[in-house]
């Protein structure tokens, strides 16, 4: 194994377990010598079959719905009766509706498989599809003066534009599945950049594997292969930089992914580009610029350069008192629609354990105000104390204590957390302000004594009872993955994805995962 400092040609260097190497002389062909297998060439053909049946899947979805939809729009607007007086005929302005939609979706790019299957653009084009197709036909009504019921078709694109993001959210779930499983259609993809950005780059894949991007190889410098490397982390090196296409070829990689390096120029990017057209083999760069989302970043084009402009995070402003004000009233509504279950829940506390019903913790807010978090006591009254006795049994890293089996949690504050039923109290919070329906773990003052400056970004925005933390593991994140979900909340915070967020924790909640 190469050790730390050792310094390789053109003053590289590279990390201790980072590559390993075996003797022999540098040339094309060893470094070339994974060739493509039978087994890999017939899971390129197997992945490409299962994208072709995913989309042929997601067309008859949509037009499953969307044939519901006219038939519900029909009967809620006619019933069951024949439109009195009408010259239209519906039977045949239902099929041609359909087929308008599906080309309005085609159109759009709802069946493109670079947007199907991961992020929230597939669901923005099939909205927009639908709205745009409705307008269309709208105004071609209006001037031509077709005598279709607005009634219907008010209710037709209603219903089908609702139906058709639940479709797709449906079969979207379904697919991420099979990806965990790794048995679903996933890009093939060859990574290409220097030894860090490169590892960086295959962790952040590995990371969602739902996402369908399955990192099967690297190109790494020609600096770095002497000895010839023939492992980076885990995945094989299959290249230098001077035969990108041919190690993608040989390994069936349809994408080839480029990180940062030195080495690859504006031109040799470019010349990359033009040697891969004709292949069928994508080209994906990935920026250095990370954990930024799409909202933020917009490509101007400068004298040919793509210049991406990063929009500062916002942190005050109209669009905070909104969220404000949704958060208050939401948190007012849900105290008064569950009196009844959080009085039921008061009641079992108290008769399983003696000691208090609620348990109020301090725990450190918006610029490092401290605040008294409520939530019903799950644990022995003297739970404290006996923390010291199984610090050497925590389950988890950074600064947090966590434990699958901990003896301090009581028979009712076993269930309470598995449902997340404990944390109900602090719509208290949120309605005093102190708290949102939405943010960061709230931290308490011993983990912020010890923040470093990047981890005390958390602290720009007010906690949440739910965040990425709560639909993303819970407990069962490491500190580091916890945290990464935090700021990345703080600096990509919106409404929409809020609702997004709030949305995916019931299933997180139902489902119980890394609650304890």
């Amino acid at each position: 194994m190469l050790r730390i400092g050792a310094v390789l040609p053109a003053g590289r260097m590279v990390d201790r377990g980072v590559l390993s190497e075996v003797g022999g002389p540098v040339t094309s062909a060893t470094l070339l010598t994974p060739a493509r297998t039978p087994s890999e060439a017939a899971s390129t053909v197997a992945n490409r079959i299962d994208e072709r049946a995913y989309i042929r899947v997601l067309v008859v979805l949509d037009s499953a719905v969307l044939t519901v939809a006219l038939l519900t729009g029909y009967l809620a607007r006619f019933g069951d009766e024949t439109p009195g007086g009408s010259k239209i005929p519906y039977v045949l302005v239902a099929p041609g509706l359909v087929l308008a939609w599906l080309v309005s979706l085609k159109a759009l790019g709802c069946y493109d498989d670079r947007v199907i299957g991961y992020g929230a653009d597939e669901y923005r084009r099939v909205g927009t599809a639908s709205l745009r197709l409705a307008g269309g036909i709208a105004i071609v009504g209006y001037v031509a003066d077709v005598g279709v019921s607005r009634g219907f078709l008010a209710i037709t694109f209603a219903v089908g534009t609702v139906g058709l993001e639940v479709a797709r959210f449906a079969a979207r779930k379904r697919l991420h599945r099979a990806r965990s499983r790794g048995d679903g259609w996933s890009r093939r993809v060859l990574v290409v950049g220097d030894t860090a950005h490169a590892l960086d780059l295959v962790q952040t894949l590995r990371r969602e594997p739902y996402a369908g991007y399955t990192v099967v190889g690297a190109c790494i410098p020609d600096a770095l292969l002497a000895p010839v490397p023939q492992r980076l982390g885990d995945v094989p090196v299959v290249g230098s930089f001077r035969g990108i296409p041919e190690a993608a070829t040989a390994i069936g990689a349809d994408t080839v992914a480029v990180t940062a390096s030195v080495e690859l120029t504006a031109g040799r990017l470019r010349r990359l580009g033009w040697q891969l057209e004709g292949t069928g083999i994508d080209l994906v760069v990935a920026p250095a610029l990370t954990d930024v989302a799409g909202p933020r970043i917009h490509t101007r084009p400068v004298a040919g350069l793509p210049l991406i402009h990063v929009e500062a995070p916002e942190f005050r402003g109209a669009r905070k008192l909104v969220k404000g004000l949704v958060d208050r009233s939401a948190a007012a509504v849900a105290l008064t629609l569950l009196m009844p279950l959080l009085a039921a829940i008061a009641v079992a506390v108290r008769v399983d354990s003696r000691g208090p019903v609620l348990f109020r913790q301090t725990r450190v807010g918006q610029g490092g105000r401290e605040f008294g978090v409520w939530k019903f006591r799950t644990m022995v009254v003297d739970a404290d104390a006996l923390l010291g006795g199984l610090a050497a049994r925590n389950e988890t890293d950074g600064l947090m204590f966590k434990m699958r089996e901990d003896p301090r949690v009581t028979r009712v504050g076993r269930l309470l957390r598995k449902w997340s039923l404990d944390e109900l109290p602090q719509l208290v919070n949120v309605l005093l302000g102190q708290m949102s329906l939405v943010g960061p773990r709230p931290p308490l003052p011993s983990e912020v004594a010890r923040y470093d400056g990047d981890v005390a970004r958390r602290l720009l925005v007010k906690p949440g009872m739910t965040g990425l933390w709560q639909v993303s593991g819970r407990s069962d994140l490491s500190w580091e993955d916890g945290i990464r979900l935090d700021l990345y909340y703080v600096e990509n915070w919106s409404l929409a994805a809020d609702l997004t967020i709030l949305w995916k924790t019931f299933g997180a909640v139902v489902n119980g995962r890394g609650a304890y």
